[in-house]
């Protein structure tokens, strides 16, 4: 991507976000000088920022402050469900008023990164293998419950994952299980107050009322929805679920974390634990290599971003495994080194980030042992 070996970097992102201080950490190891540092809120205020044509501009997430989520997504409270359609409406137009510097997120790509139904058709047209979709490319109207159902029936999906298309870290998520006419069980991470307003929670809420599901679903509905089929998740230590994120750096996957839960959603602000990844090596067996290849067949899919956090799903017996996303911000790990043989060793998620910038042939240039 660069032939510099001394690149001279550029953040955008909230300062006192851990993302921006353990990426500034990584750029002074490697003996480079301080990236410089725009706010979101001063590109929201001020419509735009400008860099000079030699700076290596990095896009961080705007997420974790109260102000910049108030402006991209218009409600008062970050912890809110709603505005998911107006928040990837300012961001992504956001993104667009950055000129100049040496993008390392490509923003149309970022366009499809942050509309799940968009970003499933990318992996599916380049044979990635994702869960089944009756919403792939957002073509098919999702007005609320008795639209849900109908595809759930005609596509013979009893169990499926309704998604925010342009939801993160679960928000809004509800796992579904209908059991014929009437009869229905979900999990979700959202909860209403009072005044029935959405919020997520840091505890999973359940409920086998259809009533109270399709009020649910007909108020996620108008900022988007997309379902996907219920992949059947492997366990690991037990009853547990499993799956991973995968971080992939400049076409290589470099560092993966397995992530492990009792209820359907497994990130780990919900109640779900880093599971053992050595384990998880072991179970998959010879198909362990595969898996990271189909994370860096996904990551093909946007050539023009640096780096890309994988959920990858495998299945009951580790055999097969399926891509449930791509995420753009996906890679923070902390504590988590470059998976041997990956050309990251000892480094973590943005310290490889770095080196990738400064050695263009690192880490893709390493085999795996």
């Amino acid at each position: 991507m660069l032939s510099k070996t001394r690149p001279r970097f550029a953040v955008v992102g909230n300062p006192e976000n851990r993302r921006v201080v353990m990426f500034t950490r990584a750029v002074a190891d490697a003996g480079l000088p301080a990236p410089r540092i725009t706010a979101w809120t001063d590109v929201l205020r001020d419509g735009g920022a400008a860099f000079a044509a030699d700076e290596v501009v990095r896009l961080d997430s705007p997420g974790e402050n109260a102000a910049v989520d108030r402006a991209l997504r218009g409600a008062d409270d970050p912890t809110r469900v709603e505005g998911g359609a107006r928040w990837y409406a300012r961001f992504t137009a956001a993104v667009r008023t950055l000129t100049g510097g040496i993008r390392l997120d490509d923003p149309d790509e970022l366009a499809v990164l942050f509309d799940k139904r968009l970003c499933h058709r990318a992996l599916d047209e380049a044979g990635v293998p994702v869960p089944a979709s009756p919403t792939t490319g957002g073509g098919v109207p999702v007005r609320g419950w008795d639209d849900v159902r109908s595809l759930m029936d005609a596509h013979g999906m009893p169990r499926v994952f309704l998604k925010p298309a342009h939801g993160s870290s679960a928000s809004g998520v509800v796992a579904v299980e209908t059991a014929g006419p009437g009869r229905v069980r979900a999990a979700t991470s959202v909860e209403r107050d009072a005044d029935g307003r959405l919020f997520n929670s840091l505890r999973i809420q359940r409920s086998t009322s259809e009533t109270e599901l399709a009020a649910l679903v007909d108020a996620l509905a108008p900022d988007g929805l997309h379902i996907e089929r219920w992949w059947p998740k492997a366990s690991l230590g037990g009853s547990r679920s499993a799956d991973l994120r995968v971080v992939v750096v400049a076409g290589r996957a470099t560092h993966a974390v397995v992530r492990t839960s009792r209820s359907p959603m497994t990130n780990l602000h919900l109640g779900g634990r880093r599971g053992d990844l050595t384990a998880a090596v072991t179970a998959a067996g010879d198909r362990w290599s595969i898996a990271l290849e189909i994370c860096e067949r996904a990551a093909a899919c946007f050539p023009g971003t640096l780096c890309v956090g994988v959920d990858l799903l495998p299945a009951v017996g580790w055999r097969r495994f399926a891509v449930g996303e791509v995420n753009a911000f996906g890679d923070l790990l902390p504590g988590i080194t470059g998976l041997p043989g990956s050309g990251a060793e000892g480094l973590d998620a943005y310290a490889a980030q770095v080196a990738a910038v400064q050695h263009p042939r690192h880490p893709r240039n390493r085999s795996r042992t």
